[in-house]
């Protein structure tokens, strides 16, 4: 007796029901909030005119190649010397993550290396910095050698040696200044201020509605990072912030999507009120993206000039006439923490899932080869009905595995995907809803064709059909692998209403 289509069809819409109830019910929900307006950032003044003149620049300079021994390996970077007279304010430039080579300093070294500001930009460590574990401490401690290394020159002011840093540089930076007297000065760009797993979720929510990703790629990716155990994206940036007692200049670019730079500025405000240093300067800079760039190329206007004066001022630039200054920021919604996921969500659980289902999809395709060459051991109606009812079942099983391969490799490209148009964003979200359709359809069809199988195989045991040892490993490998996706796939979203 065969099951009936219509009577499929309602089993199926059950299961997805079913399924969506579980990623709606379960924990963790993630649905930031719209930040609230603050009229403190409603009345910013415009920047000084005297902050956005081009500082008087000379074209001779010395470049010298260095290396600094660190904890665990050497430190290679650029040095550059402006040659004319005098003792002249100097600056390291500390990376955001990834590799963080020198060379992508080079414009800015270069401009301050004319406007009489030694520099050094080094390559980032690759002992102890990696994808899981960075140790913000250790980078700092990496800066702090660059600082000491400028003040033993002759050329260098060591009253007035600086740190700069850019994005996770902004974590590390106040560390090196809390931690050593020998920091005069402090420059951040794009520092978020609060935790990386807050900041991350932030850029991610800002993002996918700048790609107008739908609803559900989000729930994935968060839900997603409330899983993975990383200890330093809960970092708490406030101690180190609060331990700075040097001048600080703080940019943010108005149309950067990485930083909750409405919040940043506020955790920076509160910090620099409980260390009781008055003496900082946040400018917004219009137009600026996350690297103080227009759309990727250029310098926004007035990052370099600022830059370039406020050091070359210092000590008298320390005072600034107004503490925020430059163009209106406005940030949409706050910047939210993804809460953990609960244990049977967590990393572990989802490897697990993935390797239970891995091994039934190798055992269930090894049983059925078995099988085949076995093709004996039952009586001769019994082998028979196995003959006849077994190889469809096989050929439905071999498609779900496909299937689900497919699902898993979908998800991980969307991933990728996200992450490559979040860089740039021109004419992306229709790469990426298409991305988004194919992993829900890939999902759906994986779930019709596990209830299609599973009633294949109750059928075919109503008509007469014994498996034997080896299908029953064939049938529980595929179909208990699929079960277990499902469930996953159901966790992160990808049978949730609406599409």
């Amino acid at each position: 007796m065969r099951t009936g289509r219509g009577t499929l069809s309602i089993a199926a819409g059950l299961v997805l029901v079913a399924l969506a109830t579980v990623g709606y019910v379960l924990p963790p929900a993630f649905d930031p909030p719209p930040l609230k307006a603050d009229p403190a950032f409603q009345a910013i003044p415009p920047q000084p005119r005297h902050e956005l003149e081009p500082p008087a620049a000379t074209a001779a300079i010395r470049r010298q190649e260095i290396s600094v021994a660190a904890e665990g390996q050497r430190l290679y970077g650029t040095l550059r010397t402006p040659l004319t007279p005098g003792r002249h304010p100097a600056m390291v430039f500390v990376s955001g993550s990834g590799n963080g080579s020198r060379t992508e300093f080079t414009p800015q070294a270069e401009f301050l290396a004319k406007a009489g500001v030694v520099t050094i930009a080094f390559d980032k460590r690759t002992v102890g910095y990696d994808f899981r574990e960075r140790d913000f401490g250790l980078l700092a401690d990496d800066a702090l050698r660059m600082v000491e290394y400028l003040r033993a020159l002759p050329e260098v002011d060591p009253a007035r040696v600086g740190v700069w840093g850019v994005s996770e540089g902004g974590w590390v930076v106040p560390i090196a200044a809390a931690k050593s007297a020998a920091v005069g000065f402090v420059v951040l760009v794009s520092s978020p201020n609060v935790s990386p797993l807050r900041q991350v979720a932030w850029a991610l929510n800002e993002q996918l509605l700048r790609l107008r990703a739908p609803i559900g790629a989000r729930d994935l990716l968060t839900r997603a990072m409330g899983g993975v155990g990383f200890t330093f994206l809960r970092y708490d940036a406030m101690p180190a912030l609060s331990g700075i007692k040097v001048p600080v200049l703080a940019f943010y670019g108005t149309t950067d999507p990485s930083i909750p730079f409405v919040e940043s500025t506020k955790a920076l405000v509160t910090a620099m009120g409980r260390a009781g240093n008055d003496d900082y300067t946040i400018r917004f800079i219009g137009q600026g993206d996350h690297a103080m760039r227009v759309g990727g190329g250029p310098f926004a206007k007035g990052y370099l000039e600022t830059l370039g004066n406020w050091i070359s001022g210092l000590p008298a630039t320390a005072k600034p006439a107004a503490h925020l200054a430059g163009a209106t920021p406005v940030q949409r919604f706050e910047a939210s923490d993804v809460p953990a996921a609960p244990w049977y969500a967590g990393g572990t659980m989802l490897g697990l899932t993935i390797c239970l289902a891995a091994v039934g999809y190798v055992a269930g395709p090894v049983a059925a080869v078995v099988v085949r060459l076995r093709g004996r051991g039952h009586p001769l109606v019994v082998a028979e009905a196995n003959a006849r009812l077994w190889p469809p079942i096989r050929r439905r099983l071999v498609r779900i595995a496909w299937t689900s391969l497919g699902l898993l490799a979908s998800v991980v490209a969307f991933i990728t995907l996200l992450v490559l148009f979040s860089i740039n964003q021109a004419g992306a979200w229709p790469a990426v809803l298409a991305g988004w359709l194919v992993v829900r359809i890939l999902a759906v069809l994986m779930l019709v064709q596990e209830v299609t199988a599973v009633a294949a195989v109750l059928s075919a045991l109503r008509e007469g059909m014994r498996p034997g040892r080896w299908q029953h490993v064939a049938v529980a490998g595929v179909l208990g692998g699929t079960g277990l996706l499902m469930v996953a796939a159901a966790y992160y979203g990808l049978f949730a209403f609406p599409w």
